[in-house]
């Protein structure tokens, strides 16, 4: 098992050729954005210019979804502008743009927030994490393409499933509508998830890691 010390060098060898992009996926509750942070907080230590950059900045807004009659299966593969996340990071390897303004997650609101994240044109790598970057479907498999690795986080499905009745109530649902939402939506995802992990480049076990848990 790869400690937080083996990961960080891995990911900074990642760049050592020119900006990279570093995927961190697995089911949902996993730990993702816990670890991006603590990963890119770690690579900023050691002098490598990282950033995080969520792909729940591109799910698509509340009034979007009501629109579409998918509200209530928010965070499922559909509900996401799969192709402008993917246009993004295109557009982060190819494209000489002095700075990138991309989107993040305000949980708090429940909302994508535009230009939230600043990708200056001395960021070696970008560590972009979300649920679908091993999905082989399009526009998923153009984020793989742009991905030069995609590591996968596991945690045992109870704690994840504590770990998201426990935030989904921190943000404003009763105890029993977020374990409906658990066992009706987010488990649905987290199985098309946890389906494609073989298919990661490195497994890493959360638990072993011992990070707290976090936003994810």
């Amino acid at each position: 098992m790869a400690d937080m010390s083996d990961l960080l060098g891995r990911a900074a060898r990642l760049a050592a050729g020119g900006r990279a992009i570093l995927g961190v996926t697995g089911a949902p509750g996993a730990g993702k954005s816990t670890f991006a942070e603590h990963l890119v907080s770690g690579l900023l230590e050691r002098g490598v210019a990282a950033v995080r950059l969520p792909m729940d900045g591109f799910h698509l807004a509340d009034a979007t979804l009501a629109s579409l009659g998918l509200l209530q299966r928010k965070g499922s593969v559909e509900t996401f502008d799969g192709y402008g996340y993917c246009a993004l990071l295109h557009r982060l390897l190819n494209e000489a743009d002095p700075f990138v303004y991309a989107p993040d997650f305000d949980r708090s609101l429940g909302q994508p927030l535009a230009g939230a994240v600043t990708i200056g044109p001395d960021v070696q790598l970008v560590v972009t994490e979300g649920n679908y970057l091993l999905n082989p479907e399009n526009p998923w498999a153009q984020a793989r393409a742009a991905l030069a690795e995609v590591w996968y986080c596991r945690l045992p499905d109870a704690e994840r499933q504590r770990r998201l009745v426990t935030r989904h109530m921190r943000f404003g649902k009763s105890e029993e509508g977020a374990r409906s939402w658990v066992s009706q939506v987010d488990e649905a995802n987290a199985a098309q998830v946890s389906a494609l992990e073989s298919s990661a480049d490195l497994v890493i076990d959360m638990e072993a890691l011992g990070l707290p848990p976090g936003r994810d």
